[in-house]
């Protein structure tokens, strides 16, 4: 029975992860449905796990290569499936979320070619992307503060238009980054491989 806690404990991240992907579906319900702080309250607490896995993962050594794969595609399915239902409850742009889904296929596709093409390598997340990620949740938690009509942060809908442009800046800008850094190793790895 001790073994089994032990096990269940070390797997903690994980299953914490595993929440992150299931509370997806009730989170674009609620904004499809216009059920704002349920939305935001199930945003914040996708956002906390987020949180949570990653210091337990870290702090406990309770990594797993499980989790190094499952942890960011669940902040990129979250977050990819929240714009899109703002943009279809006609609260985001389509530009922003345009922005925003492009930049993770062109991430993607890119390090799929890298591994046909040249091998394996490791995923090392750039500041631009993590402050990317940042900018994107900041804007999120923003437009559902407004759409909850949390009393207080009324004046935040006038930032929503600017919060947009800062969002679609920061893919651009991260998106080119790895662009550039991964094409930057391929052709390191061609001229290593020609010599």
């Amino acid at each position: 029975m001790a073994r089994l806690i032990v096990n269940v404990v070390r797997h903690l991240p994980n299953l914490i992860t595993v929440l992150r992907f299931v509370l997806i579906v009730p989170v674009v319900l609620s904004l499809l449905g216009g059920n704002f702080r349920w939305g935001l309250a199930l945003f914040a607490i996708a956002g906390l796990s987020d949180g949570l896995d990653g210091l337990l993962a870290r702090h406990f050594g309770w990594t797993s290569r499980f989790g190094a794969i499952a942890d960011p595609l669940a902040d990129k399915l979250l977050m990819g499936a929240v714009f899109i239902a703002l943009t279809v409850s006609g609260e985001v742009p389509v530009w922003v979320t345009g922005a925003v889904l492009l930049r993770d296929v062109v991430i993607v596709t890119g390090a799929a070619f890298y591994h046909w093409l040249i091998g394996e390598f490791e995923f090392v997340a750039r500041v631009t992307g993590k402050t990317n990620t940042g900018v994107q949740i900041a804007f999120v938690l923003l437009v559902l503060v407004v759409l909850a009509r949390i009393p207080g942060f009324e004046a935040l809908n006038d930032m929503r238009e600017v919060g947009g442009m800062v969002v679609l800046a920061s893919a651009l800008l991260s998106g080119g980054d790895y662009v550039l850094t991964w094409s930057w190793r391929a052709i390191q790895h061609g001229s290593a491989k020609d010599s």
